[in-house]
């Protein structure tokens, strides 16, 4: 409100600190959220998140064409449902349509924003982007920042709460995407952020693919695989991906995403009684969990849900 209420002046000064060179960015504010795990949000000024945004409208689409088509996060025609529906693609025809077994390597990388090293993410963008001007304010973003991980020799990391995380994000793990496609030559691979998935026929085949990974991630992106996620398992167990549970013949909702929705349901209702929310936003909430569970084979659990929401409403 206070940017806002002198938003021209606001605005002029911003575009003057930038020509001039005397921008710089600003401190963070950080608080947590669990979402359900519990997550460091580093949050910017009004005025470098305005920033932020300037930043990826002229800076993504000199990258996004770089990308490759089955990595979901943060980019225009994605997305989690997007993502879950390539991997079942996928596994059908891994599987050749459920005629014979196949395996998912799974894996996630350990406090990956936290890790992303500054000179390694710099660099890469230096490959693409030669205005000097451009390079100076990136670096000016880039450093305006340093994790736990962090020392006198190397700064590390980008704050979850900035709109150019996602967006350095998926420059860095491009790099990782590309050595997947082009160097090992696999063909059925997915990512969403720093979560990934490879399918493949053979069990042996996919263990043998881990050390090259940790290999790739550890000398060209100074990243490691998370110890306990890493996983292989059959398709027919069952594969828990982007909040779904993918089967042969069928997509259930991860159970922990079921609990939570009852749960934040129950509790939009309690806040409609105490008159903290409106009627509308309710009922937003109602059809926000409907979009969830129609991506999944979740009739029954639709209609428990509307019968859990009247039950609640009339209490």
């Amino acid at each position: 409100m206070r940017f806002e209420w002198k938003l021209e002046e606001n605005i002029f000064q911003l575009h003057r600190d930038l020509k001039s060179k005397k921008y710089r960015h600003g401190s963070y504010g950080a608080f947590y959220i669990h979402d359900p795990k519990q997550r460091h949000i580093h949050k910017a000024t009004v005025g470098d998140r305005i920033l932020h945004h300037a930043i990826f409208f002229v800076v993504n689409p000199v990258f996004e064409p770089t990308f490759i088509a089955h990595s979901f996060s943060c980019r225009i025609g994605k997305g989690t449902h997007k993502g879950v529906d390539s991997f079942a693609s996928m596994l059908s025809s891994g599987s050749r349509n459920n005629s014979r077994n196949c395996f998912v390597l799974k894996c996630d990388i350990k406090k990956f924003f936290d890790a992303i090293d500054h000179n390694i993410l710099l660099g890469i963008i230096q490959k693409r982007i030669k205005d000097k001007d451009t390079l100076w304010l990136l670096e000016e973003v880039v450093e305006s920042f340093g994790s736990s991980q962090s020392n006198i020799f190397q700064r590390k990391g980008v704050p979850i709460g900035n709109l150019t995380s996602q967006l350095f994000a998926n420059i860095y793990l491009n790099e990782f995407d590309q050595f997947i496609k082009h160097d090992l030559k696999i063909k059925h691979y997915c990512r969403y952020t720093d979560d990934f998935v490879i399918i493949f026929d053979n069990q042996s085949y996919l263990a043998e693919l881990i050390p090259k990974i940790k290999s790739f991630l550890t000398m060209d992106l100074q990243l490691e695989l998370h110890p306990k996620k890493v996983s292989i398992r059959k398709f027919r167990q069952g594969i828990d991906f982007l909040g779904y549970v993918t089967l042969p013949h069928h997509r259930a909702l991860r159970s922990k995403t079921k609990h939570r929705i009852f749960k934040k349901l129950e509790v939009r209702i309690r806040e409609y009684h105490s008159g903290v929310i409106s009627r509308q936003t309710l009922e937003q909430s109602l059809q926000s969990y409907l979009g969830v569970l129609i991506h999944a084979d979740t009739h029954q659990l639709t209609q428990q849900l509307k019968n859990q929401f009247w039950f609640w409403l009339n209490e």
